[in-house]
């Protein structure tokens, strides 16, 4: 839940839970969804590339979806389905009870409709 939150307005201090209770990874990847081209590399460096997947999956990149279904991460794929409204996965989230996974995709959604949202993340 505190990945989500990080998405809000009001969400550094839920970042900095992350980062200071185990979870940098959760952190960046909050920071490369958002555009951070600096997370992205600090995600590739540390190994996880199935977050930099993930968030290229967000973007639309095929190969990106592709390498999640390749190396079994169907839950990653179900997410970013989820937040590029596709309704089957909606559904599947929903009817499986998967509520933090609906909302973690409702607040990434939102972040990335906003102004500050950057459109120019590198290529997975």
């Amino acid at each position: 839940m505190a990945l989500a939150m990080t998405f809000d307005e009001e969400g550094e201090p839920f970042h900095r839970w992350l980062l200071e209770n185990g979870y940098p990874e959760l952190a960046a990847l909050s920071d490369a969804i958002k555009g951070s081209d600096n997370a992205t590399e600090w995600l590739m460096k540390n190994k996880y590339y199935h977050l930099v997947a993930f968030d290229a999956a967000i973007d639309n990149k095929a190969e990106a979806r592709k390498w999640l279904e390749r190396y079994n991460y169907p839950i990653l794929i179900l997410l970013a389905d989820a937040i590029n409204h596709k309704e089957s996965s909606i559904k599947y989230l929903i009817d499986n009870k998967l509520d933090i996974y609906v909302v973690l995709s409702q607040k990434i959604r939102k972040a990335l409709t906003k102004d500050s949202f950057n459109p120019y993340k590198i290529n997975f």
